[in-house]
C-alpha cells in the first residue's frame, strides 16, 4: 500500500470533524493495515460586517460559539449582546462565518490590523502591534473556593468527556467545572485556544455564572489562555501541562489562580493559591 487512503469529504452536510482512513501500522517489527480516525483542521474565515478579518485553522464544530468567544476575548465586542448575528456557510475550500456587530465596534477594528491567517497552534497570530498582542485584562474578582479533591475529580473525568479525542488522539479540550457538580460542559478543537474560545462562547451565550466555576484545559497554559480566561472574569485556570513565564506574570497581575501540571495525582499552583483548599489526607 502506498500511503493512506482517505474517505472522500462530503460537503452536503458540512465539513466533518474527523475522517476515517486506512493506514499501515508497524509495531515491534509487525505490520498490519487498520482503520484510523484523523482529526480535521479546516480554514475558518471570520468575516465581520462583510469584511474578512482572520482565517483560523480549527475543528469545524460549535462555530457560532467560537465566533462569540473569539469576538469577546479579542476585545472586538464588549458583550454577547453586541454579536448581532453569526451565520455559518460551507465553501468548497473551507468555512465562512459571517458575523454582524454594531458599526461602532466595527470601526474600532480598523486599528487592529489583523487580516492574517492563524495557524492551529497560534493564539496571537495576526497581531500587528505589541499593545494589541499583550492586552491586560481587568483584575478578576470572586471568592471561588475549589478543593483539591474536586480539581482532581475534574481532571480524572475530563478524559471520558473528550469524545473526539477518544477517536483521534489529536485534539485539545477546554472544560467548565463547578464545585459540587463536576464537569458540566466541554468543547474540543485541534487548537487549544480555539477550544477555549468555543467554551467561553458557550458560557456567555447561555448566561452561565462565571464566578461559580473554573476551567480545565488539556494543554499548556500559554499567555493567551490566561488572557482569554481572565478577560471574561473566570478566576481559576488549571492546565495539564506547564505554564509559560508570561502566563504566570499575567495571572499574578490579574488575580487569576493558575495551576499547571494538573494530573490525577499532582498539581502545581503558580499564582493566588488561596482559591484551592487541601485536606490533611491529600
Amino acid at each position: 500500500m502506498q500511503g493512506a487512503t482517505a474517505e472522500p469529504l462530503s460537503l452536503e452536510l458540512g465539513w466533518p470533524s474527523y475522517q476515517q482512513i486506512t493506514v499501515d501500522r508497524w509495531r515491534d517489527g509487525q505490520h498490519d493495515q487498520r482503520h484510523d480516525y484523523i482529526a480535521e483542521e479546516v480554514p475558518i474565515s471570520l468575516i465581520y460586517n462583510g469584511v474578512p478579518h482572520v482565517v483560523m485553522l480549527a475543528t469545524p464544530t460549535n462555530l457560532e460559539e467560537f465566533a462569540l468567544g473569539f469576538s469577546i476575548t479579542e476585545g472586538i465586542i464588549k458583550s454577547p449582546q453586541e454579536l448581532l448575528s453569526a451565520r455559518v456557510y460551507n465553501r468548497s475550500n473551507g468555512i465562512e462565518v459571517q458575523i454582524k456587530i454594531p458599526d461602532q465596534r466595527f470601526q474600532c477594528m480598523s486599528d487592529k490590523g489583523r487580516n492574517l491567517t492563524g495557524r492551529t497552534g497560534c493564539g496571537l497570530c495576526g497581531a500587528s502591534t505589541l499593545k494589541q498582542a499583550i492586552r491586560q485584562p481587568n483584575p478578576v474578582n470572586g471568592g471561588l473556593t475549589v478543593s483539591a479533591a474536586e480539581l482532581r475529580s475534574a481532571l480524572t473525568d475530563i478524559k471520558q468527556h473528550q469524545k473526539l479525542n477518544q477517536l483521534t488522539g489529536a485534539v485539545h479540550a477546554a472544560a467548565w467545572a463547578v464545585p459540587g457538580q463536576g464537569i458540566l460542559d466541554i468543547r474540543e478543537d485541534v487548537g487549544r485556544h480555539n477550544a477555549l474560545d468555543k467554551l467561553i462562547g458557550f458560557l456567555l451565550r447561555n448566561g452561565k455564572d462565571l464566578s461559580a466555576g473554573f476551567v480545565v484545559v488539556t494543554s499548556r497554559a500559554s499567555y493567551e489562555m490566561v488572557q482569554k480566561t481572565a478577560w471574561i472574569g473566570i478566576t481559576l485556570l488549571a492546565a495539564i501541562s506547564a505554564p509559560t513565564g508570561l502566563a504566570i506574570r499575567l495571572a499574578n497581575e490579574a488575580g487569576l489562580t493558575l495551576i499547571g501540571f494538573a494530573r490525577d495525582d499532582q498539581h502545581v499552583i503558580y499564582t493566588h493559591p488561596q482559591r484551592l483548599t487541601h485536606s490533611n489526607s491529600l
